[in-house]
């Protein structure tokens, strides 16, 4: 995740970055500044992923870049690994049906400690 980030602001000051990965990076921006001041803030609709949790071993929370939108991107991160730390660990659209399994598909980054 942190690789992505990287590229993407590399691109964005560059002037050289795509209208797509341009959007992606304000808006993954936007979000983790409002993450960064307040986990639990409202616009971010946070909330654990218990099917994810349960996979990884350590409590997944998913916060919204977007809402009403088709493919919706979605922020999924951990606290930690050290105190008052947050690690992005995926960043993937909306899965379409809750129900049928649709969290089995997503694969999220280890937390890099």
């Amino acid at each position: 995740m942190e690789q992505l980030w990287n590229r993407l602001q590399q691109e964005y000051r560059a002037g050289t970055i795509n209208k797509t990965d341009e959007q992606l990076y304000k808006k993954w921006g936007n979000a983790l500044k409002k993450l960064s001041q307040d986990p639990a803030y409202p616009g971010l609709h946070t909330h654990e992923i218990e099917p994810l949790t349960r996979r990884y071993g350590v409590r997944v929370w998913q916060s919204y870049l977007e809402n009403r939108t088709s493919g919706a991107m979605r922020m999924y991160w951990a606290y930690g690994p050290g105190k008052q730390e947050i690690t992005v660990i995926g960043l993937e659209p909306h899965p379409e049906d809750k129900k049928n399994g649709a969290y089995d598909r997503i694969v999220l980054s280890d937390m890099g400690e």
